[in-house]
């Protein structure tokens, strides 16, 4: 496998050099912050990660003062007391993109969250109690017991949230193999999601850095090269 800095150093080249990379690697973010996330919130950046699944994200940020108004501002406990009229009635909201499995998956998650919450005195208190090197064993159990959180949007909800993780980009994936890694072009098996978990623990305890840091050199490091302004506009949508 490549050492991390052969791999940082082709990212700064192509970005314009390390200054210019240093500014599109975002504050390292803190896995205790997420302890002081409130149940509601959660629950918020849930759905909106699973509504812009396959969807234009730039409509569901458009629509989503909508969105949290037609569900109650996410409450898990005030949703959960809703009669089955409520949900039936969001199919036909205008308010929201009407999809009837992801508006169900708002309410199988009301119920997700409330029930950890109750567990461990709120939902950010359990992700950031969480092992911050096995990001790959919340995964499987965001997927397994929430609603609709499995592969990516559980990665992408990890990210909203500010948990410090990876996402397994098309470029990402790439960069991994490229490096020495033997994963599939589009890993998403057990065997190979835990390999990227052990290499990422690898290049966190080499360099200091954090998860999120790792991957986005890594994805800027090979692929499609845009340019840092295109990524810093990319980056604020």
């Amino acid at each position: 496998m490549k050492r991390f800095e052969e791999i940082r150093a082709r990212a700064a080249d192509r970005k314009g050099g390390e200054d210019v990379l240093k500014t599109l690697l975002p504050d390292a973010p803190g896995n205790g912050k997420v302890a002081a996330l409130s149940d509601d919130r959660i629950l918020s950046t849930m759905a909106s990660r699973i509504f812009s699944a396959g969807f234009v994200w730039r409509v569901i940020e458009q629509k989503w003062p909508g969105f949290e108004a037609a569900f109650l501002g996410f409450e898990p406990k005030r949703l959960l007391f809703q009669p089955d009229d409520f949900w039936h009635d969001l199919s036909s909201d205008a308010r929201i993109v009407r999809n009837p499995q992801k508006i169900r998956s708002v309410r199988e998650n009301a119920a997700f969250v409330d029930r950890v919450s109750a567990e461990h005195g709120g939902f950010g208190k359990f992700l950031a109690g969480w092992p911050g090197d096995d990001q790959v064993g919340l995964m499987a159990f965001l997927g397994k017991h929430g609603s609709r959180l499995g592969g990516n949007t559980g990665q992408y909800f990890l990210r909203w949230v500010g948990w410090d993780g990876f996402i397994v980009s098309t470029d990402m994936a790439a960069a991994l193999r490229d490096a020495g890694l033997e994963i599939a072009e589009n890993p998403t098996s057990k065997k190979d999601l835990a390999a990227i978990q052990a290499q990422m623990n690898v290049w966190a305890r080499e360099t200091g850095l954090p998860y999120l840091h790792l991957s986005r050199i890594l994805s800027m490091s090979i692929g499609e090269n845009r340019s840092a302004e295109a990524l810093r506009a990319y980056m604020e949508e």
